[in-house]
């Protein structure tokens, strides 16, 4: 279909059968008025009409026209135009077109069936200048001069203008064809402010706006934004229509019992412009969001509960209920309460509910436990003595845990402490019902008790007795030999250091023989030579055996030597005597010689 020249051109091409129909209307349709054109094809009638004007052409072989491929309406893509270069179509349609049907009766909204449609159904584009614009006999001359190009401002905001060029010399003129331009849209101007609006729900408003006044061209789209009162100028949410038929829509996206200044935006392709003033509203409560379930601080017999206000209250609290294994046990507006009366570490079911006016939220459901005490009682360990130097211990659970089990202690001493110190031999968490305790001292008297521990603190046992098996003692000291006269000794010594049992006797060994076999830790050795050495060693023995100690060797005090001594006088010269003399029979002692000379000594004068 092609308007040219005065001229409406219908070309239909069914398969190779190709008619045409001329429809002559010159320039009526020029009026600045709607006109309404028919294309319409009923079996080989093929006909075209405008307004009062019609034609129509008989074409016997023409075939059923069937449509399955998109129908295109005031031009074609220049795509698709280069698969039909006989049809030698011009450019596209440059007026308003509006309420197209098809033979079923649609009607098609042009400006938003397809994003690529040229822009058609367009407010306002109709005006006084068009009756004399399509003439084109009425032209005003924009450029005269020797260049190819001008650049013409001042021009109206999207108005379709017809342009053509005439090249002219000495000999004559001639003249392009009309070339039609439509300049682009302006960004809308004084949006109004939004008419009304209406809470649906705490979390969505309808709101509904006037159409702006003088926007020149089309509306692509209202914008809705929703800003919180006293807020930063950021809008909380918005919303883009697209249909802008519809004066009324939806904002999304709110939250419930909150203030807001709602505005509207209109947007054109030249650019959008909101509007200077806000319509205030705020919404309704509804029933709170993320309840927090309730916290406790544990004791053995209560619970101090407590919880947090809703992160989303979504309206004025009104009241909480706490709910204990199902059964409410609170009602009231705060956020702290006390159970009493409760067992030792029992588990109860919480679950607190949130009210608004609106509605009222459970939090998710937890389980607390009051908290852990010491077991009751613990039972005294058994105790096997395996050898010298290793017990076994066993022991049971306590019956009463009050708790979780967390970790057994054992606790050793022995009488060399005076069962006043004790020191902490095994302490675990792997809840083993026994240990064996090893590298002990044979013949010793130990006591072992046993800790059971919770969270809530530890008990403990009554202390058992065990003796080891005894050993050989070790560390049998060396005694010590101490003479105060010639002819005798005060010899002492001290317990093993490690007596491994019960010493039974000690033997001392002077000079390779058992002299004495008591309990006694001292013996007096006499008669005895002056200055005689003599050696000692303990021994002590234990119902397993004896241990010998070291060796020691000492010597009885000096005494007055005994006999007489010889001496011998040799002359060797005038002036020299040669002494020599003989020990005594008995020196009793480290000797020292005196020799004591009386006479006449030479002297020179």
């Amino acid at each position: 279909i092609e308007l040219k020249s005065g001229i409406l051109n219908i070309f239909l091409k069914t398969g190779i059968v190709f008619t045409q129909v001329d429809l002559w209307i010159g320039l009526s349709y020029c009026d600045g008025k709607w006109n309404e054109v028919t294309v319409n094809k009923e079996g080989s009638v093929v006909s075209a009409s405008m307004n009062e004007l019609r034609e129509q052409t008989l074409e016997p072989h023409v075939q059923q026209l069937k449509v399955n491929s998109p129908v295109y309406v005031g031009g074609i893509p220049p795509e698709i135009q280069k698969f039909y270069k006989e049809l030698s179509l011009e450019q596209g349609f440059g007026g308003c077109m509006k309420d197209v049907k098809f033979t079923r009766g649609a009607v098609v909204n042009l400006a938003s069936v397809s994003s690529s449609a040229v822009r058609v159904n367009l407010d306002g584009c109709l005006s006084t200048d068009s009756a004399v614009n399509c003439r084109g006999n009425d032209s005003i001359l924009v450029y005269r001069g020797k260049e190819q190009s001008v650049y013409e401002s001042g021009l109206q905001p999207f108005t379709e203008y017809l342009y053509r060029v005439v090249a002219s010399n000495e000999g004559g003129s001639v003249s392009s064809a009309w070339t039609r331009v439509r300049t682009r849209e302006s960004v809308p101007q004084n949006v109004p402010t939004p008419s009304r609006v209406h809470s649906i729900n705490g979390y969505s408003i309808e709101v509904t706006w006037d159409k702006p006044a003088g926007v020149i061209g089309v509306i692509e789209k209202y914008i809705l934004k929703a800003y919180e009162e006293d807020g930063p100028n950021v809008p909380i949410t918005s919303s883009e229509l697209t249909d802008t038929s519809m004066l009324t829509g939806i904002l999304t996206g709110l939250r419930p019992f909150t203030n807001y200044a709602v505005t509207l935006t209109a947007c054109t392709l030249a650019g959008c412009t909101e509007s200077l003033h806000a319509l205030n509203i705020s919404t309704p409560q509804e029933a709170p969001e993320d309840v927090q379930p309730p916290t406790a601080i544990s004791f053995p017999t209560f619970l101090l509960m407590s919880w947090s206000p809703p992160k989303t209250p979504n309206g004025i609290i009104t009241q909480y209920t706490l709910y204990m294994n199902g059964v409410p046990t609170y009602f009231g507006n705060g956020t702290k309460y006390v159970l009493t009366d409760l067992a030792v570490f029992t588990p109860h079911q919480f679950l607190l509910t949130a009210c608004t006016l609106a509605g009222c939220t459970n939090s998710s459901q937890v389980t607390l436990f009051t908290a852990q005490l010491p077991p009751s009682h613990v039972d005294a360990p058994v105790l096997t003595v395996l050898d010298s130097r290793t017990i076994y211990v066993q022991w049971k659970e306590p019956i009463e845990v009050n708790g979780i089990l967390d970790r057994y202690i054992i606790y050793i001493a022995n009488n060399e402490h005076n069962f006043t110190k004790w020191n902490v031999i095994y302490n675990s968490t792997e809840l083993f019902l026994d240990f064996t305790i090893q590298q002990l001292f044979p013949g010793t008297e130990y006591l072992v008790k046993l800790a059971a521990c919770t969270g809530g603190g530890c008990s403990i046992s009554e202390a058992s007795t065990a003796v080891t098996d005894e050993s050989t003692p070790e560390g049998v000291p060396a005694p010590k030999a101490q003479s105060y006269s010639s002819d005798s000794f005060n010899i002492s010594w001290t317990k093993p250091e490690y007596p491994n049992g019960i010493i039974t006797s000690y033997g001392l060994y002077m000079d390779g023989v058992l002299m004495q076999n008591s309990s006694q830790l001292s013996c007096y050795a006499y008669g005895l030579a002056p200055w005689s050495l003599h050696s000692f060693r303990v021994q002590a023995c234990t119902a397993k055996g004896c241990a010998l100690g070291p060796l020691v060797e000492a010597r009885t005090m000096e005494a007055i030597p005994e006999g007489t001594v010889d001496i011998f006088a040799i002359v060797d010269e005038s002036r020299e005597v040669q002494l020599k003399w003989l020990a005594p029979n008995k020196p009793n002692g480290k000797l020292t010689y005196t020799v004591l000379v009386t006479g006449l000594f030479y002297s020179d004068q």
